[in-house]
């Protein structure tokens, strides 16, 4: 039947008209070589299925898309600014960082990327490890919740954990307390399609809404522009944030777990910045009234948590600034003499990877953590195949052991450290909503470097030489991999 010439013809001429869309649209705008060369290949050498992967992640939304949101956050930030009790809460505790050089600059940096949302004084910032230590504190800040509670998460579990977490939540629904739930509907898709969220939205006090940027029937295919962020607020006074999902992987109870990953606990003014980044993607997707979700309720006036003078640093595609890439380009470039780096997916922009390289050149100690396993497996073989380069500027690459480090953290001469939910990939640093938070304390930089010290005991140190000895099979694949690094 398809050998017909008639078939033959019309699904020849199918396929070209095909590539030559494609090919026209990944022009109409200016976009990463590498990525644009790779999507007409791809239209062209795979004719049905190269197309159906361009719409569903190649077409360019993310400039669109993006600046619905960023037109959002400017509306609730003029909103913000005319609502007297965050008005004058917001500068209350805002100074200047910190006492060094690396301080300083890197603080000058976020404000030319930032300037809506300063550097705070007066905050204190625990680390929690794996969600043995990170979920028994969250679920008590929730059942000690007396007025409301923010969730937002990238993967919540449709069992276990995830049905935890939804319980207490409904409990304090019970007493009263105003519950909003964000999800991710891509990171949470068992969750979401397994119903778990079906019985909650029912009780009285409970919100809940998933995050997501495709609608086919709006003829919105994008899968990009993922909500990675997770946070937890409680009453506007206390907050967690970081890394770990909601998931039983992240409890020493399931049997390929716990995955290391750092989570934080939050005292101080800090808490009500990740408040009103969790109510600008509420409002994104609810469309609730700034005037409710701008109110003192939600930021009531609190005392400061402790010593640490930090920056929250919110990245997506919003603006024309790419931040989270000028974030951790500015960080990498100021150092003088350490940079320790952990990421479970190591697959940079070429402006981070180059920054990275160069630091090595000039003598600087800098040391990459990276899963031996990944859970991605095409990731973690593009990550590989940036190893050598690496390896020759003088960067010290340790593959962690089992089980899988989720864990993302910067840390420069012992005096910043940037800590949140982004890896270091071209997904994270380009197309996903993050959050992040500078640091700018030695004794907060001292714990993070005793955690990454932990997790370098726990590796095995790449060597060069015997790195070059790897089969040339692992050398192809590798390769093949880091081709696909623009749409990973």
């Amino acid at each position: 039947m398809f050998q017909h010439p008639i078939v033959l013809a019309l699904g020849t001429a199918a396929h070209l008209i095909a590539f030559i869309l494609i090919t026209l649209h990944c022009l109409r705008r200016r976009r990463n070589a590498s990525a644009t060369i790779l999507w007409i290949f791809l239209a062209w050498a795979f004719p049905l299925f190269g197309p159906l992967l361009y719409i569903s992640f190649g077409i360019d939304r993310v400039a669109d898309r993006g600046f619905e949101k960023f037109l959002t956050e400017a509306y609730l930030l003029r909103a913000r600014e005319a609502t007297a009790a965050p008005r004058a809460y917001w500068h209350q505790l805002s100074g200047e960082p910190g006492s060094t050089e690396i301080q300083r600059g890197f603080n000058h940096t976020l404000d030319a990327l930032l300037p809506d949302h300063p550097s705070l004084a007066g905050n204190r910032l625990t680390p929690l490890v794996t969600g043995d230590e990170a979920y028994p504190k969250m679920l008590a800040a929730i059942r000690g919740a007396t007025r409301h509670i923010h969730l937002q998460t990238f993967i919540i579990g449709h069992r276990g954990v995830g049905r935890e977490f939804m319980d207490a939540l409904a409990a304090k629904a019970a007493e009263g307390v105003e519950i909003r739930v964000l999800y991710d509907r891509f990171g949470s898709t068992g969750a979401h399609w397994s119903g778990l969220f079906n019985k909650y939205r029912k009780l009285p006090g409970v919100h809940i809404a998933g995050w997501t940027q495709a609608n086919l029937f709006k003829r919105q295919f994008q899968l990009n522009l993922r909500n990675h962020r997770k946070a937890l607020i409680i009453d506007g006074k206390h907050a967690f944030f970081g890394g770990i999902n909601l998931h039983d992987k992240n409890t020493s109870a399931h049997k390929d777990g716990p995955i290391r990953d750092y989570h934080f606990q939050v005292e101080g003014p800090l808490v009500q910045e990740l408040q009103y980044a969790f109510l600008r993607d509420w409002y994104f997707i609810t469309r609730e009234d700034p005037s409710i979700l701008l109110s003192e309720t939600f930021f009531p006036q609190i005392k400061p948590g402790g010593e640490h003078t930090a920056r929250l640093i919110n990245s997506g595609p919003s603006t024309e600034k790419n931040v989270a890439i000028e974030t951790f380009f500015s960080a990498i470039t100021l150092a003088k003499k350490q940079i320790l780096a952990v990421t479970p997916y190591f697959v940079p922009p070429a402006e981070v990877h180059r920054a990275l390289l160069s630091a090595a050149l000039r003598g600087i100690d800098v040391r990459l953590i990276v899963p031996q396993k990944n859970n991605h497996r095409t990731a973690g073989l593009a990550s590989r195949a940036l190893y050598e380069d690496l390896l020759l500027a003088g960067v010290k690459i340790y593959e962690r052991r089992p089980p899988f480090i989720h864990a993302k953290a910067l840390v420069v001469d012992g005096e910043l450290a940037l800590i949140g939910t982004a890896n270091l990939d071209n997904r994270s640093l380009a197309l996903n909503y993050e959050t992040a938070a500078a640091v700018y304390s030695t004794e907060f930089a001292d714990a993070m470097k005793n955690l990454i010290h932990e997790d370098i005991n726990s590796s095995d140190e790449i060597i060069l030489a015997d790195w070059r000895r790897r089969p040339a099979r692992r050398r192809l694949l590798e390769n093949l991999a880091v081709l696909l690094s623009p749409v990973l």
